[in-house]
């Protein structure tokens, strides 16, 4: 069973006045912070591994550059359905029913990779397969979202700005706590950058 994590770098930042993703933050873009996250929790994981979607040509070349799988989503402008579905075609034919996708933001720089590992580890519990899990904080859900691969059909009939949460609603989902509310929390302005400078 395979679990691909699909960092969806695609938004479009309307609030915060320029492109967000590439904004400097603790020394480094915003976008990073979960990418190398990622990277270093699939380090070493066979059953991982991190797809890149983005309709940026400075992060596409940028990942082009390190060897990172990246699909680019020039319509992704439109809605998150755009960025959803470009991840899940750029996945090609690889992906089996029993295999789990999760689906990542890319402006939230706290989330810790024990919370990632939860959520995926619900994938490899022996008794239950959920169709659907997220992170939540004290019953309000987040992301990262996970979702069976059987779900697929459903996730590429989203439209517009029509996110996964529309076919968790329909689903059982399993929460999965996070540690601290700055982890699901993610950045919207230059003021939430400039704030949320946490240690």
């Amino acid at each position: 069973m395979n679990k691909y994590i699909i960092y969806l770098a695609a938004g479009n930042s309307r609030r915060f006045g320029s492109n967000k993703l590439l904004h400097p933050y603790k020394g480094k873009p915003l976008y990073r912070h979960g990418l190398d996250m990622i990277q270093e929790f699939c380090r070493g994981r066979k059953d991982c591994s991190v797809l890149v979607v983005t309709q940026y040509e400075e992060i596409l070349q940028q990942m082009m550059k390190e060897g990172i799988p990246v699909v680019y989503s020039p319509d992704s402008y439109k809605g998150m359905s755009y960025s959803i579905k470009a991840g899940i075609k750029g996945l090609g034919d690889e992906v089996s029913e029993e295999d789990y996708l999760i689906f990542f933001v890319a402006d939230q720089p706290c989330l810790s990779k024990m919370t990632l590992e939860r959520l995926i580890r619900q994938a490899d519990l022996p008794d239950q397969k959920p169709e659907t899990a997220s992170v939540t904080f004290r019953g309000k859900p987040g992301s990262p979202a996970m979702f069976s691969a059987r779900l697929i059909p459903e996730l590429l009939e989203l439209r517009e700005d029509e996110g996964g949460r529309k076919v968790i609603r329909r689903h059982a989902c399993t929460c999965v706590e996070a540690e601290d509310e700055r982890e699901l929390m993610d950045i919207d302005s230059v003021q939430d950058a400039l704030l949320r400078r946490w240690d």
